[in-house]
Parts: structure tokens; C-alpha cells; sequence
């Protein structure tokens, strides 16, 4: 049975990635570079700042200038943190279900803490959640198990009764390290879907709606 689940926030939860991307591409267009479209970009949104300038500036995080980009990004994204983002098609409904059948839910991501809340509260969600792990709420985020043991810790639930959806490899990896089952997002932000069978889950959705069919499994 499951008596909690959890949810990653970009590509699992909300659809981030228009945001994101308008942040990079007003990046790029300082740096006279072309805008990129959103489908480029799409897949690597839920890699964080590191991903998305890789994406863009073909830079890596020991570069010189890595530094002054991500700041100039996260700074741009920070003040349009919620322009263009909204839940998945289905996932306000599912939260519905999970409150209609007491079942708490949390948000657990590695999106660091100064704008998970800001997200959160501007999609009206902060207040609903039982629990908001983010980024840095822990020592060593995902994939190490950290963040979402302190999510069990936090809803006094068992690691074994919570289920987790999550739309990246590292989501797999920290729920099966923490001893949780887990779900993928395949409607989510996957950039290689041909490896979604080595990931260590229970099961995939395409659908928020269908994660139903595994809380009493």
C-alpha cells in the first residue's frame, strides 16, 4: 500500500521548461547568439543551469566564465519564475484525488530552495504540500537517497510506503537507494527515452491520471 507520495518538481510535477528556456534564450540573445527553440530545449530542462548552458553555450562548469552566465541565468529566471510554467494536464486533478483520499504529497527536488517556494507559491501549491525538499535542503541532493529520507522523516511515513514520481535517471536512483518505489515520468523531460528499461523503477506513466493505478499495488 502507499501512504504517501512524493513528486519531482520539473518535468514531473509542473512543465518548467518554457520559463527556462526564455531565461536562456534572453541569455543567448545578450551574448549575440540565436535563440533556441523550445523542443531543443525541452529534454534538457531538468538538468539544472549546468545542462541548460551546456545546451546553449557548448560550456562546462570549470570554464572561466561558467560562473558569471549561471548567476546572469539564474537571476533572469528568478524574477520569471512562473511567466509561462503550469502543472502537467492532469496533475491538478490527481492532487485532488490524493487530498479527497487523505493521502499527503510533497514535492521533492533537487530546484534549490530560493525558487522552489517562489514557484510553488505563485502555482498556489506551497501551502498544500506536506513537505518541500529542495535542493539544498540536504547535504548531498539527488541521487543520493538524502532528500527523500528526509521527506519520509518528515511526513512520518516509512521510506517502503512512499511512492515517487520523477522524470530523470537520478530520481530512480535516489528513491531506490532510499528504499521507495518508483514511478517515471514519461510525459516529462527525458532525453534518452531508450534508457528509461535501465532505470531502476516499478513502472512508467504517460499520464498524471495513471499514477492511481499504482498506490495499492
Amino acid at each position: 500500500m502507499t501512504s504517501a507520495v512524493l513528486f519531482d518538481l520539473d518535468g514531473t510535477f509542473a512543465d518548467t521548461a518554457p520559463d527556462l528556456a526564455a531565461a536562456l534564450n534572453h541569455l543567448l540573445n545578450l551574448h549575440g547568439r540565436s535563440p533556441m527553440s523550445l523542443e531543443a530545449i525541452r529534454p534538457q530542462a531538468s538538468h539544472g543551469s549546468p545542462g541548460l548552458l551546456k545546451l546553449g553555450f557548448n560550456i562546462e562548469p570549470d570554464a572561466p566564465n561558467f560562473a558569471d552566465l549561471r548567476d546572469a541565468f539564474l537571476d533572469y529566471y528568478a524574477n520569471h519564475i512562473c511567466v509561462h510554467t503550469t502543472l502537467f494536464p492532469g496533475m491538478a486533478e490527481l492532487v485532488e484525488i490524493l487530498e479527497q483520499r487523505g493521502l499527503p504529497w510533497g514535492i521533492v527536488t533537487n530546484k534549490p530552495h530560493r525558487f522552489t517556494l517562489p514557484l510553488m507559491q505563485a502555482l498556489g501549491y506551497a501551502q498544500r504540500t506536506a513537505c518541500l525538499i529542495s535542493g539544498d535542503t540536504c547535504a548531498r541532493a539527488k541521487p543520493f537517497p538524502d532528500p527523500l529520507l528526509k521527506a519520509s522523516e518528515m511526513l512520518k511515513i516509512a521510506p517502503q510506503l512512499c511512492l515517487y514520481l520523477g522524470d530523470d535517471k537520478r530520481d530512480a536512483e535516489a528513491a531506490q537507494a532510499a528504499g521507495m518505489r518508483c514511478i517515471i515520468a514519461r510525459y516529462g523531460y527525458i532525453s534518452s527515452p531508450e534508457e528509461l528499461s535501465n532505470w531502476p523503477a516499478q513502472g512508467g506513466i504517460d499520464l498524471p491520471s495513471q499514477l492511481l493505478q499504482y498506490l495499492t499495488v
